[in-house]
């Protein structure tokens, strides 16, 4: 069962000293934080109202991140009843802080906040935007491309696909084309796909579609890009974005949150057909995300009061500060890993500097070193990486997250670490930059 490893787990401080000092300062680090927190409460009368999270390795994979403090106490909220005045209250704030996080001010979209993973956000999408037999067109730039095909075509969507190379994005000319032969229903477009950390461009992209398509919807698959990417829902017109709780906007996974346009909206109450799914239904949840926004007790399947109350807190923190501000440390955070794994001399999937992703970054290997090489090295520094998943590249490349508070916490040195640990993990391999 995974666990947090204590400061005397052999695991991390058992290792060679050489592969082993970040690490074990990392935890050394935690440990003596939570000495000199549990030392100032001696003599208080009161608990403290936040707990230290135990030592624990960095994780710095494209999602789940590591949470703030704040976000992990949420989760030990007290039991609930989930229609009572305490917990809708907190519900229809979190909706409408979501307005908020989308930048759109319009009342007629529509949140929604449904216990699932961000999969599920694809199910909501091809289960009420588009009934069998309509098309679909499906920019893909790696594997949530792919597999946002496969669930459309599951529900019986007719699906044209526009794949970009490896490391790179469908043109617009691509995109145009496929518009004027053929009346598409939706168009989808994962803006940050992880498993090549290939960013899509999105506002050019929506113009072009309502130029040229205009009845065509425009949905956004942005799991990983909410809360680390611009996305001017309002401004540029854009019909439904789907996204999770786990990844930037910092939360536990557990929750599918997506926003829909009055436009989106008005699509499924046209359908000549039933929706597709029950429990992802528009009919069964938009009433009740509206009675909850509007402060009102309502019922159709249980939500996890724990995880709203952790998603609420963690999109408080998120909206203290302008959402400018946020994008642009992604965005340096992001310049700083690039630069440090040229330096290394390295490369990243994504080829071009406007395809590259501000919150992670997918790093190809030196030839002479694997996935099963470096990635216990690194976790043995107190770091954790993820493996690639691209089909066409899966064992060639390892995925760093840069994102949520270990980009932006000034008190955290998680990409530091990680860096550093990168550097000593692949000269223990045999690397060399050349």
């Amino acid at each position: 069962m995974p666990r947090h490893p204590s400061p005397n787990d052999p695991s991390i401080t058992n290792s060679p000293s050489s592969s082993s000092s970040v690490g074990s300062n990392r935890i050394s680090q935690v440990a003596r934080h939570l000495s000199s927190s549990a030392t100032s409460l001696k003599g208080q009368s009161t608990p403290p109202t936040m707990s230290s999270q135990p030592p624990h390795p960095a994780l710095l994979i494209p999602g789940p991140i590591e949470f703030d403090d704040a976000v992990l106490q949420s989760m030990s909220h007290y039991s609930e009843s989930h229609v009572g005045p305490g917990f809708v209250a907190t519900f229809g704030e979190t909706l409408t802080q979501l307005r908020q996080l989308f930048q759109s001010t319009d009342p007629a979209a529509q949140p929604f906040i449904i216990s699932g993973s961000g999969t599920l956000g694809w199910d909501l999408v091809a289960a009420n935007l588009v009934e069998a037999g309509e098309s679909a067109l499906v920019l893909s730039t790696g594997y949530f491309g792919d597999g946002f095909a496969d669930c459309l075509r599951t529900y019986g969507a007719d699906v044209t696909k526009i794949d970009g190379p490896v490391g790179g994005r469908p043109s617009l000319e691509e995109v145009e084309a496929a518009l004027s032969k053929k009346k598409y229903k939706i168009l989808t477009v994962t803006h940050v796909d992880t498993s090549t950390g290939v960013l899509s461009e999105l506002k050019n992209l929506t113009a072009t579609v309502k130029r040229v398509s205009p009845e065509t919807l425009v949905i956004v698959d942005g799991v990983c890009s909410v809360a680390c990417e611009e996305i001017a829902f309002d401004a540029w017109g854009l019909d439904g974005v789907v996204t999770a709780s786990q990844k930037a906007i910092g939360c536990p996974a557990g929750l599918s949150i997506s926003f829909f346009s009055a436009k989106a909206i008005e699509a499924f109450n046209s359908r000549k057909t039933p929706p597709a799914s029950y429990f992802a239904s528009f009919k069964n949840w938009a009433p009740i995300m509206k009675n909850y926004e509007a402060k009102k007790p309502s019922y159709f399947a249980t939500p996890s009061p724990q995880l709203i109350h952790a998603l609420n807190t963690a999109l408080s923190q998120i909206l203290t500060r302008p959402l400018a501000e946020r994008f642009q440390k992604h965005a340096e955070v992001s310049d700083r890993v690039k630069k440090a794994v040229k330096d290394l001399g390295l490369e990243v999937v994504a080829t071009k500097p406007e395809d590259q992703a501000h919150a992670m970054t997918a790093i190809y290997l030196p030839e002479n070193v694997t996935i099963p090489d470096i990635l216990p090295k690194l976790s043995t520094k107190g770091v954790i990486f993820a493996g690639g998943i691209h089909k066409a590249i899966a064992t060639k490349y390892i995925r760093f997250g840069h994102m949520g508070v270990s980009a932006l916490d000034p008190n955290r040195k998680d990409i530091d670490l990680a860096l550093d640990a990168l550097r000593s993990g692949l000269s223990e391999c045999g690397y060399q930059k050349a």
